[in-house]
């Protein structure tokens, strides 16, 4: 299948098209700023406290008749653009791919020589997240403004988290056998030259700062390149750092080892000065760097439990793989962890980290519906993503029942290269998102080769179902046709039969915002739908009942900007807490009470709403192939630039080839 590289067959297309937008965009944009001016947000009305009531007033006096004089004298230019423009939609295609043109940065083709490498099999860490990049005048309704300058915020977040340096924690420990028993921030890190394994038994660590080239690298070009030079990973290929930790019983650090570790820390020395960032400063408050905001572009500070991973192992720990130049800052503390794995039955590690997960292979991105921020969003994923597929959907009248103005708002971006792509339309969306192009993504990755020279492949799918509450019967219908358009595209582009396959499937994974919970009364039909016997929810127990470390996606608008939960490590914090919940997340609804969170918090059902999904199935896959989920995540690293929570999942893909 080709690939569209271009939304139009060929230029003239192209060009007829930019013109009739340029006589459109003026009337657009003069439209979205008088609307704008008019919905102020939470953060927006709390900076105007201070200054008297009439200079707002004022300002809105004078703007209205100028934005509605140019308003009125761009409609002519923006009906002869529309006549020109509506038609053409008919010749567009459904997305446009784009591949990272700077070949000295691109990495997907020696990340499929890895598989063989890996012998017994391999793990890849799906992301999902819905960042609410609409029209400034419509995504004010959500309580977020700014789009363009809030789509270069997400890009550059991302991809801080997704290009840092690995961290796993092996504990040896006769009475600690739980994976996230402990989930650490800070250790000793060896300094350049010493290859010696970091021993301290930790129970409880905070406050965690690296400095590495990782950061150095997301913020110039000139640090890729020196990078490069260097002979050291390049960003976005896995950079794994291994401590050994041998823990006392109870967990406990005697004063002896104490006073080893941070006679380590301060030998140190002080921290390296924060390298210069690209971010400009920005007049949102999203981007604001504040003390622990772990999240931001030029902060490679962590979060507890956000660097590190833990896992439980016994052996001999090779530290001469570690990158010399990491320089860790750290601070001990002999405390507890709130962040014990409560649920000993669960096969799997799952956190709530301020940071997206380290090494991430794919990731699926809805309500990427405003253009020019979808560009700005794509140029920082492709620091980090060689492959992206964006401006997904279709306009006017084509492919669809309805008119439609916007796109899907579905974006899609891979460090490994994509195969195939097809998307396809909801033709049954009602009311407001009728005038979207909402509907599915499908694509077929390549992930490796067999030494027999068999390809590997898998399969990612992305969505966004009906957002109007009490549309149970259209959801309904769009699950049923994703499941329908899902089995269509394997068999199109599979290229294998049974007797001699040609490809191994991987794995199979449907991600995005199904715009339903599991808990909610109102949601039964879509918590019982078939789609659910063929994929597997690792957050959820059954129909109508999550496991109970799951939380809701979907954060409370009015909070967006509280000093509590406008950072990631703020929000982290809250989020771990069940009152810190109650106040901050939407929770299912229920009939017996009212849709206002006030004077309920002591009957809400479960842990908040959880609209954003990520699923994977094992049926279709290579026999003799084993999928486990490794690691689940609910993630604060967008903390104040989206209402919804992104989540991640790791899958680990067993071959047994190694196995006794």
């Amino acid at each position: 299948m080709v690939l569209y590289t271009s939304p139009f067959p060929n230029s003239f297309l192209s060009v007829l098209h930019s013109f009739s937008w340029g006589l459109i965009f003026p009337c657009y944009w003069l439209a979205d700023r008088l609307v704008g001016s008019f919905v102020p947000t939470t953060y927006e009305k709390r900076q105007r406290a201070d200054d008297p009531c009439y200079f707002h007033a004022l300002c809105i006096i004078i703007t209205t008749p100028i934005y509605l004089a140019l308003l009125v004298a761009s409609l002519p230019f923006a009906l002869i653009g529309f006549l020109l423009w509506s038609p053409l939609q008919s010749a567009r295609r459904p997305y446009i791919y784009s591949r990272l043109k700077d070949k000295n940065h691109a990495n997907g083709a020696t990340l499929l020589t890895e598989w063989k490498a890996a012998g017994s099999g391999k793990s890849f860490c799906f992301g999902s997240a819905n960042v609410c990049l609409l029209p400034d005048s419509l995504a004010r309704f959500n309580n977020v403004f700014n789009t363009q300058a809030r789509a270069k915020e997400i890009g550059r977040r991302i991809r801080n988290g997704a290009s840092r340096p690995q961290i796993k924690i092996y504990i040896d420990s006769p009475t600690n056998t739980s994976i996230s028993a402990a989930s650490f921030s800070s250790l000793v890190s060896p300094q350049a030259g010493d290859n010696r394994t970091v021993n301290a038994g930790i129970k409880r660590t905070t406050s965690m700062e690296y400095k590495g080239d990782n950061c150095g690298s997301n913020n110039g070009e000139e640090n890729r390149e020196d990078k490069g030079g260097s002979g050291e990973p390049h960003e976005g290929e896995e950079n794994t750092c291994i401590v050994r930790i041998n823990g006392e019983e109870n967990g406990h650090m005697s004063d002896t080892e104490t006073d080893t570790v941070n006679g380590r820390a301060r030998a140190s020395g002080p921290a390296e000065p924060s390298l210069e960032g690209e971010a400009e400063i920005s007049k949102t408050p999203n981007h604001k760097q504040k003390e622990g905001d772990s999240g931001s572009l030029d902060s490679c500070s962590a979060s507890r439990e956000s660097l590190v991973k833990v896992r439980v192992g016994d052996g001999t720990v090779d530290q001469s793989t570690v990158n010399n130049k990491l320089l860790y800052k750290a601070s001990i503390m002999k405390k507890t962890s709130v962040r014990k794995k409560k649920h000993t039955d669960e096969t799997f590690d799952h956190e709530i980290s301020a940071f997206f997960p380290a090494n991430l292979d794919f990731l699926c991105l809805q309500e990427v519906f405003d253009k020019r921020a979808a560009e700005k969003l794509k140029e920082q994923l492709h620091h980090y993503f060689e492959y992206i597929v964006y401006d997904v959907g279709v306009y006017s009248c084509h492919g669809c029942c309805s008119f439609k103005f916007v796109n899907s708002g579905l974006l899609f971006a891979s460090r490994y290269p994509v195969m195939d792509a097809a998307y396809h339309c909801y033709p049954n969306g009602r009311g407001m998102d009728s005038l979207a192009s909402k509907g599915a993504l499908f694509l077929k990755v390549q992930v490796g080769s067999t030494p027999q020279d068999q390809r590997i492949v898998g399969y990612i799918s992305c969505t966004h179902l009906q957002a109007i509450a009490g549309d149970t019967t259209v959801r309904c219908e769009q699950l049923d046709m994703l499941q329908d358009w899902l089995s269509e595209f394997r068999k199109s582009t599979s290229s294998s039969s049974t007797a001699n396959p040609e490809e191994l499937v991987a794995f199979d994974v449907l991600c995005g915002d199904l715009n339903f919970d599991n808990c909610s009364s109102e949601d039964k039909l879509e918590q019982q739908h078939s789609l659910f016997t063929h994929y597997k929810d690792p957050c959820r127990v059954g129909p109508g009942e999550d496991k109970p470390w799951a939380i809701g996606t979907l954060l409370d608008p009015e909070g967006l900007y509280d000093d509590e939960v406008c950072t990631p490590d703020n929000l982290q914090k809250v989020l771990e807490s069940e009152e810190g919940r109650k106040g901050y997340l939407v929770y299912p609804t229920s009939k017996n009470h009212s849709s206002s969170q006030k004077g309920r918090k002591a009957s809400l059902k479960g842990n908040g709403r959880r609209i954003d999904y990520m699923l994977y199935t094992e049926e279709g896959l290579y026999l003799e192939w084993k999928v486990e989920v490794e690691e689940f995540s609910f993630i604060t690293q967008l903390a104040g630039l989206t209402d919804h929570l992104p989540v991640a999942m790791r899958l680990m893909v067993s071959t047994g080839e190694d196995d006794p």
